[in-house]
């Protein structure tokens, strides 16, 4: 999203030093409001001059002035690519909703506090893996769910039993990951070179 400057009740030259502020500071995508027709001029003025390509919206007296200089849309997109982190050549099988033995309460913070810690690490995995009791991850437990939805927004495959889901009656309520099957998670499991079991 394009940063927005209020210039409004400012006479100019300041509107249009706010912008050239903005550009010399190498911001492509911004857009000054002002309120009134000179500083439009001079703003347009400026874009032109540093080859930057305005766009003017009026509403109620007061205007917008948007200078772009590339495409915005593009640059979101590469942000967003040149943010993932790399996958690594490893899988989670999550067998059970809990780890660990003992208490269950302490059980479900400590998955929810070891998907945030895995979210949260620079080398991800390839994918993670839900079977029985380990359905109930990813549509019982909210926190974890949000965890895994970052994991998955990066790229981590997460594939659950569609037969687990629907023995345990939850098939309605998987909010993140796909169904999957035996099949398809034996293969998964193949083609890396560690599986990790929680």
């Amino acid at each position: 999203m394009s940063k927005i400057i209020d210039a409004r009740g400012k006479n100019c030259p300041m509107p249009v030093i706010m912008a050239k502020k903005e550009i010399d500071g190498g911001v492509k995508f911004f857009t000054v409001q002002v309120d009134n027709k000179i500083a439009v001029e001079n703003l347009s003025k400026l874009a032109s001059s540093q080859g930057f390509e305005v766009k003017v919206t009026e509403v109620n007296g007061n205007f917008d002035v948007r200078f772009s200089n590339g495409c915005e849309e593009c640059e979101e997109i590469l942000a967003k690519v040149e943010n993932k982190k790399p996958l690594g050549d490893w899988s989670i099988f999550v067998n059970k909703s809990t780890i660990g033995v003992g208490n269950e309460e302490l059980g479900q913070t400590l998955i929810k506090m070891f998907l945030y810690t895995i979210s949260e690490s620079e080398d991800y995995p390839k994918s993670i893996l839900f079977m029985n009791d380990g359905v109930k991850v990813p549509t019982l437990n909210k926190q974890a769910a949000e965890h895994l939805k970052e994991l998955e927004n990066h790229g981590v495959d997460l594939l659950v039993c569609g037969a687990c889901l629907n023995f345990y009656g939850l098939e309605d309520k998987l909010s993140v990951g796909r169904v999957s099957n035996m099949y398809e998670i034996v293969e998964e499991m193949k083609v890396v070179s560690k599986v990790i079991t929680i």
